[in-house]
Parts: structure tokens; sequence; C-alpha cells
């Protein structure tokens, strides 16, 4: 009758360790245990059967020589044969052979099961060290992975703090650019209102056509607009830089976050991972893989890195955006005080000229009186002419006449020297008269001339206050606000 062994109901899901060096000596286990088999671990998937049975005896007597003499009849039904002799066919134990067989057995079955006492003891043993060992290297993997899951979590956060800030100082600084921009555009209008206020100044004719106060501030004007222009460029084309170094910091902080992102969720599923936890696979030869890129001071030194960059950049664009605010102030400031000594140039010079224009219109007015009066006057002076020389005709008939008078009539008398008198004073009256007339109608002359300068003057001076207060003045009040050029609208 053979014994057949059990097969085991455990089976392991994991490798299992060396046996400890407390098992004993190979010399002292039975030859059952000599021939087994060795460590496979593809085998822990697999119920264990062992390969060979133990049998509770080695020793199978046999009656051979009987069942060749009876080969009809089965080897129960023969009956031996005994000899009567003592040294017969078959020889006999002693009964001290039989006690000393018996001892033997029962010596070796104490020895194995001995042997086999201690070998389950120590696998008791082994299992349980086992079990403590793995369970005490899980529980470090485990507290690792949540030292690092705090780890990521930890730079996780400092990495959202930072990128909030980074997005709040680029949303300022793009503010900021679009200031920037309004206010260069800004300053176009009043730098072609300065330049056409110098072109239609060049209008002017005559006498204003001078190179005053006004159109002094005007080339300054120009000037101060022209710088103001070429620092706000610069400083705009020093924000486009600082916007680009923003956004590569902001997209550094951004792949960091999600690298982390993932990390954690990865190590959050390893940390959470058990024995008992569903999708856990063999994966053979894993370890022995070292996909690894960093260690954790360079990984931590490469989120800082990060961190201090984006900082760094933040600082600079804060630094920026004061002196663009600065720069804004300072242009707007400029520009405007410019702008009001151009106008109070303007309002100057255009109330100079409207009192040049009123005294020439008084001078005006005056000349063309005092020529209303020297005409009246030389016709005055005609008339008496002509009223002396109907007077001289008669003075000069008379003594005509006179001439005439026949022999000693022809006498000089009172009458004849009174009529001779009377001529020459007519004649005399008559050459004051013509030189009153001729230096009369010379001071008409020089009145007319004097009223067609006063008169021209005064078109000039009529065409330089349109310039000036129509056209320059008309344009300027539709230069931008200081608001408009600080760039808040």
């Amino acid at each position: 009758m053979e014994l057949y062994g059990y097969p085991l109901k455990a089976k392991f899901n994991q490798p299992q360790p060396p046996p400890p060096k407390v098992l004993p000596a190979t010399g002292t286990m039975t030859t059952s245990y000599k021939n087994r088999i060795p460590y496979h671990p593809e085998s822990f998937s697999m119920p264990w059967m062992p390969n060979s049975y133990y049998k509770a005896a080695a020793l199978n007597p046999t009656l051979s020589p009987l069942t060749e003499s009876f080969p009809g009849l089965p080897p129960t039904k023969i009956v031996p044969f005994i000899s009567e002799r003592p040294n017969g066919v078959f020889s006999r134990h002693s009964l001290d052979d039989w006690h000393r067989s018996n001892m033997t057995n029962y010596k070796e079955s104490e020895t194995t099961r001995h042997n086999a006492e201690r070998l389950r003891a120590d696998l008791t043993r082994t299992i349980k060290d086992v079990y403590q060992q793995a369970k005490r290297t899980q529980g470090e993997s485990t507290k690792n992975l949540g030292e690092r899951v705090n780890d990521i979590e930890y730079w996780k956060s400092e990495l959202c703090i930072e990128l909030d800030a980074m997005i709040r100082e680029t949303n300022s600084l793009t503010d900021m650019q679009k200031r920037l921009e309004r206010a260069l555009a800004d300053t176009e209008g009043p730098f072609q209102v300065a330049h056409k206020c110098l072109l239609n100044r060049e209008k002017r004719m005559g006498i204003d056509l001078v190179n005053d106060d006004v159109e002094k501030q005007l080339i300054t004007e120009i000037k101060t607009i022209r710088s103001c222009r070429e620092r706000l460029q610069q400083c705009l084309d020093t924000v486009n830089c600082q916007l680009m170094c923003n956004k590569e910091a902001r997209q550094e902080l951004e792949k960091d976050l999600a690298d982390k992102q993932m990390g954690h969720h990865i190590d959050s599923k390893c940390y959470q991972l058990k024995n008992t936890s569903r999708g856990i696979h063999y994966y053979k030869g894993v370890e022995r893989v070292d996909a690894t890129v960093s260690v954790p001071e360079t990984w931590a030194r490469f989120t800082d890195n990060n961190i201090f960059r984006s900082q760094s950049a933040r600082a600079t664009s804060a630094k920026l955006r004061a002196s663009t605010e600065s720069l804004l102030m300072g242009t707007a400031d400029e520009m405007w005080r410019q702008f009001s000594k151009v106008n109070d140039a303007f309002t100057s010079r255009i109330t100079e000229t409207a009192n040049a224009k009123s005294k020439i219109q008084t001078h005006l007015a005056k000349t063309r009186q005092e020529i209303f009066q020297i005409e009246t006057k030389i016709q005055v002076i005609q008339k008496t002419i002509r009223d002396k020389e109907v007077q001289l005709k008669v003075a000069q008939t008379r003594l005509d006449e006179r001439t005439r008078r026949p022999n000693v009539e022809l006498c000089r008398d009172a009458a004849q020297i009174r009529l001779v008198q009377e001529v020459n004073e007519i004649n005399e009256t008559l050459r004051n008269l013509h030189q009153c007339l001729r230096a009369s109608e010379d001071m008409l002359q020089m009145l007319v001339r004097s009223k067609g300068v006063l008169e021209h003057d005064l078109v000039v001076k009529n065409n330089s206050l349109f310039i000036d207060q129509e056209r320059c003045m008309g344009m300027r009040k539709s230069y931008p606000s200081t608001v408009q050029i600080l760039g808040y609208v």
C-alpha cells in the first residue's frame, strides 16, 4: 500500500527568499528530500504537486522461487515449503536481529520526524521573517512614496503661486504695452499739427514773415515730440522683449507644473497600491531598467531654478512697468508744457498783431480824413486861383484899355498906379497859391501813398491774424489731453 501526499493549497505571489542558515545539514536529511525540485519563480502561479511520493515501506518481499516452481498459482495461494532442516533452503533471522531491525527502524523514524519538526519550525520562522521583511520593505517604499508625493505637492503649490503671479505680471505688462502703443499713436497728431502750423505760417506776407517767438517755440515743440516718440518707441521695444521673457518663463513653469501633475498622479497611484489591489502584474526585468534622468537634488534644483528665473523676470517686469509709467508721465508733462508755451506765444503774437492792426486802422482812418481835408483845401485853393485869375483879368483889361487913351490922357495917375500894384499883388498871390496848390497836391500824394501802405499792412495783419488765430489755433484746439497722452483711454 502506497501513501500519497496532498497538494499544497497556498499560492505565493512573490518570489521566496533563499532559506535561512538555520536549516539542518543536508547529511541529516532523509533520502526523500534529496531529490527536491529546484526553485522556479514561474511556478508560483501553479498549484504545487510533488513529483515523487513517499512510500510506507522500502522492502517488498516476494516468493519468486516458489512462483517459478508453480506457474499456475498466484503468489498469495502458494503455501511456502518449510524445511525440516535448520540449514535448509530458506534462511531464518534470529530474534536479536529482529529486535535490532526494529530498533533501527524506530531510531531512523525518530530521526526523520525530528528533522521534519526542525524543518517545519525553520520554515515557519522563515515564512514569518519573509512576511515581516516584505511588510517592512513595502512599508518603507510606501513611506518614501508618501514623502515623494508630499514633495511634489509642495513644489506644485510653489509653481502654482509663481505661475499666478507671473500671469498677473504679464497681464499688467501687456496693459502697459497697450498704453505705450496708444501714447505713441497719440503723439502723431500733435506732431502733424506743429508741422502744419509751421507750413501755414510760411504763408504770411511782407513784413509779418518774421522769425518770431511762435516759430521758435513750434520748432522746439517738434523737436520735443520727436524726442518723446523716440523714447516711447525704445521703451515699447524693451517692453516687447520683456514680454517674450515673461512668456518663456511662464511656459517653463506650465511645462514643469504639467510634469509635476503627471508625476503626482503616478506616485499617488503607486502610493495607494496594495497587495489586494487590482491591476498588479509581473513585469520581468523591470528592476534592471534605469530610466531615471535626475536625482532628488537636481530635481528640486530644476524647479527652484524655474521659479527663480520667473521671479527675476517678474522683478525686471515690475521695474520696467514703473520706469514706463514714469516715462509716460514725463513725456506727457514735457509735451504739455511745450504745448502751453506755443499757445502762450501764439496768444501773445495774436494780441500783438491785433494791436498793430488796430493802430493801423486808426492811422488809416486819420489818413483818410486828412486826405479828404487836403482834397477840400486843394479845391478851395483852385477856386481861389480861379477867382484871382478873373480879378487879374479885370485889372489887366483895365490897364490894357487905359493904354488906348489918347495923347495927354495917358496920365500916370493914381488909378494907373493902383492898377499896376493890383496886377503885381494878384500875380504874387497867384504864385503863392500855385505853390500852396503844388504843396497840397504833393501832400495828397504822400497821404495817398501812406494810405496804400496802411491798407496793405492792414491786409498783411489780417492775413497773419487769420493764419495764427483761425488756422493754427483752430488746429491746436484738437490737441490730445494729458489723459489721452498717458494712454488711459
